[in-house]
């Protein structure tokens, strides 16, 4: 199935074969709306080194995901780690396994 990029609440936090739910209209096929997982997991490809004694303070940095998205991640977050999103409100929630 096809979709909108207005019709998803966070499109650019999807990546191709991410699970979704669409409820549409049968009479007309028309989408009426796509809920979204709660997190995703997602490679960061593009931030800053992490510095080695940064993981005290709630201080954070942008980096680039693989949706081409940026995010807020702590610093001791490195290029190539993979991160755990929430797609309600883009924010970092942790790292994934």
């Amino acid at each position: 199935i096809q979709l909108q990029k207005n019709t998803l609440d966070a499109p650019q936090l999807m990546k191709e074969g991410e699970t979704v739910t669409i409820v549409i209209n049968s009479e007309d096929d028309m989408t009426l709306s796509v809920d979204l997982p709660a997190s995703v997991i997602l490679e960061v490809t593009h931030t800053e080194p992490g510095v080695k004694g940064n993981t005290a303070t709630n201080a954070t940095k942008p980096a680039t995901v693989e949706t081409g998205a940026t995010v807020n991640v702590p610093l001791f977050i490195n290029q190539d780690e993979k991160v755990r999103i929430d797609t309600r409100d883009g924010s970092y929630l942790g790292r994934a396994n």
